[in-house]
């Protein structure tokens, strides 16, 4: 059963304990809230403020669990707070583990600070969680793929776009990297789990995926130097830096360019047209 009460508390409290720049928002000059507006929360959260506020005043209809999950990602809240937030709400916390999608409060911090900078989120099977403005204008909107297609893994052999962001003379490696880190997380994860479901799905559809499969290849590191190819600005060579959640199995990938080279020179370009593509 919901605790509307207790949740309209909780959800202020933690409101009013954010500042802007704990979520990557400007502070502005004339700001006199304690705290983050209900809009811009409401923003995090990808809901609407009206929705929101009612939440806040103990009214409104009995929130989903995925508005839930939606809602403490957007506060940045920790898996106890998460989970305590789901319980106010009447539902059963999700499951924690390997196949958790709530992003830490931690790398959702310095995310946030990486605005000038392509950078991703993903799960330790490839799955896009959150990206920077300049690390969707790099790559596209990584987050809308559903499904096993959420792994750049699985894409990298069902969808042939997915190949085309990268240097051909790259794919031979990237093939086997992929093969070979899906095979460890299944090993890892065991039978049953997503990583294991997805070896058989690829097994059944690709035959170039069988047969690099058959090679029993493990430990493949990825190349900290990563070569993209963008359909406006052409060829990048990025340095790929990359921080582990090792409690969530999640991963910050950053990337960056050499200053002054000719690849930082097309970032900068990059940023633009990206910002241009919001507006």
């Amino acid at each position: 059963m919901i605790d509307r009460t207790g949740l309209a508390e909780f959800l202020r409290r933690r409101r009013e304990s954010l500042q802007p720049e704990d979520v990557g928002l400007p502070r502005g000059r004339r700001r006199r809230t304690t705290g983050l507006r209900r809009e811009e929360v409401a923003a995090l959260c990808h809901m609407s403020t009206d929705y929101y506020a009612r939440l806040e005043r103990e009214r409104g209809p009995h929130p989903s669990e995925q508005m839930i999950a939606s809602i403490a990602q957007g506060l940045h809240l920790s898996l106890d707070e998460r989970d305590h937030l789901f319980r106010l709400a009447g539902h059963t916390p999700p499951p924690r583990g390997a196949d958790n999608t709530h992003v830490g409060p931690g790398l959702l911090r310095i995310l946030d600070r990486l605005h000038d900078t392509p950078a991703e989120i993903v799960t330790e099977l490839g799955e896009t969680l959150r990206q920077t403005p300049l690390g969707i204008a790099l790559t596209g909107d990584q987050t809308v793929h559903t499904g096993p297609a959420r792994s750049i893994g699985y894409r990298w052999f069902t969808d042939p776009a997915t190949r085309r962001l990268y240097a051909p003379e790259d794919h031979a490696f990237l093939t086997r990297m992929f093969v070979s880190g899906l095979r460890g997380v299944a090993t890892l994860r065991g039978p049953g789990s997503r990583a294991a479901h997805y070896v058989d799905l690829l097994l059944a559809r690709s035959e170039e995926f069988r047969r690099v499969w058959d090679d029993h290849e493990v430990g493949i590191r990825p190349h900290e130097v990563k070569h993209f190819v963008h359909p406006e600005v052409g060829a990048l060579e990025l340095t790929c830096q990359t921080l582990v959640d090792p409690g969530q199995s999640h991963l910050l990938l950053v990337y960056t360019a050499v200053p002054g080279s000719e690849s930082h020179e097309k970032l900068q370009l990059l940023s633009v047209i990206g910002a241009q593509a919001l507006h």
